[in-house]
Parts: structure tokens; sequence; C-alpha cells
């Protein structure tokens, strides 16, 4: 097995088996952890919008399960205070210039089909880094696609579509079901996983589709504090393991 990744494995399923979070005051961003993810969609040729959310939660799990994770600096040092706190992502836009100069920042770019994804290291949400603060936080939305049947095989994040969320809501929350996924993987399944490249799929789907796919016995469900778009606690997306089981 690959040591370090299951080090980092271990460490995350460590950090979101606790009882406690950091305290937090949401109104004083010197206490808001959150990690930033910039979806790469150009203006002229905008991706599909169930690879954007695929590769949003593609490069989360990533930067999770990065080997940096696991060794003694800031990567690990920031998934540790983040992993600590509420655990928020923001999703962004980026395009042209401002996707490019991202990419030196530490973090993970993804891709899924036709869309790319950069999730980075995360960070009070007062010492962003500025190449990040400059992409909005607007403009993310993307209609509805056909994405087609779904391989049993790859895991699938299904999101509710009831709920109506911006894609960059939707992009946050399948983020947050592939790094819950990973941490309710067993040591070889997660390895596995890692070494196919994290494949999944993302499905929106009718709230009674929802439902029942709730119901799977392996389903990890993703339970939103309801800070943005969505009542606090509501269950947004629920992740299956497909093959990796």
């Amino acid at each position: 097995m690959d040591s370090e990744l299951i080090d980092a494995h271990s460490f995350l399923t460590h950090s979101l088996s606790g009882d406690g979070r950091g305290t937090e005051d949401p109104d004083d961003p010197q206490t808001v952890q959150a990690m930033q993810i910039a979806l790469h969609i150009p203006k002229a040729e905008p991706p599909e919008r169930s690879d954007v959310l695929a590769a949003a939660a593609k490069a989360v799990v990533a930067v999770c399960l990065d080997p940096r994770a696991a060794q003694p600096g800031a990567w690990h040092d920031a998934l540790a205070q983040w992993y600590g706190h509420r655990i928020r992502k923001i999703a962004r836009r980026a395009r042209g210039a401002g996707w490019e100069n991202v990419q030196a920042l530490p973090g993970c770019t993804a891709a899924s089909g036709t869309a790319a994804a950069r999730a980075f290291i995360p960070s009070a949400v007062s010492e962003v880094p500025h190449p990040i603060a400059k992409l909005q936080i607007r403009g993310t939305e993307l209609p509805a696609d056909a994405p087609g049947d779904r391989d049993p095989g790859v895991p699938l994040i299904a999101v509710d579509a009831s709920l109506g969320m911006t894609a960059g809501k939707a992009a946050a929350q399948a983020g947050h079901a592939s790094m819950l996924l990973a941490a309710a993987m067993g040591p070889e399944q997660v390895q596995a996983w890692a070494a196919d490249g994290f494949p999944l799929q993302v499905r929106e789907v009718p709230r009674g589709d929802f439902e029942r796919l709730s119901r799977d016995p392996a389903a990890v469900a993703v339970r939103d504090s309801g800070f943005t778009e969505v009542a606090p606690g509501s269950t947004t997306v629920v992740a299956l393991p497909g093959q990796y089981v």
C-alpha cells in the first residue's frame, strides 16, 4: 500500500470522527476556516454542469488525500485547522488569466469530461490568497444538463435537484461528499480509488430518486449547516461507493 496515502486517509477519518469543532464566530473572518474551489468556466465554451460538479469533487478529495496531508508542514497544518472547524467550502468562477494565476497556489486540479476545477488547501477566510480572492463567487451558474445513465461501478454523488442549488453551492456540496465518501472507505478501497484517479459521477436527481438512493446502506449523506441557499439540516447530497465498497 501507499503509506503516505494511507496516512492521509487516517488523518482524514480520525479528524472527521471527532465530536468537537473549534470555536468560531461566523461574523469574525479571523475564526472561520474554508477551502476555496476554483471552477474553470470559460465564457466562450462553458463546461457541462454535471462535469463541473464532478471535477470539484475530485479536486477536493485529492487535496485531502495528497501525500503532503500526512507530512509535517503547511499542507497538513491547513487541513488540521480546517478539520477542527466547520467544514466550509467556497466555490468561485475562474477563467482566462484568473484560472492560470491560481495554478501555482497549493492545491490540486482535477478534470472531468468538459470541466476542470482546482481545490486549494484551506485557510481563514480573512487570509485567502489574493489571486483566489479576486475570483468571483457569483457567476458560477450553469444550466442543468442530461449526462445520461450512470455507471454502477463508479462512485456516485447524487444531488437533490429539488433544492434548486446554484452550481457553485452544488459543487461545494459535492466536494464535501467526496471527502466523506473517502473517509467511509477502508484503506484498501481508498487505495484502489486513488490509484484509478478518483473516478466519480455526479447526477442531480428528483426528490424521489434522491430519497431512494439515500436509503442505500452504503450511502454517505451531507447535511448542510444552512448558511447559504438551503435550510439548516438539509440533506443536500449522498454519495455511493460503486465498486469501491
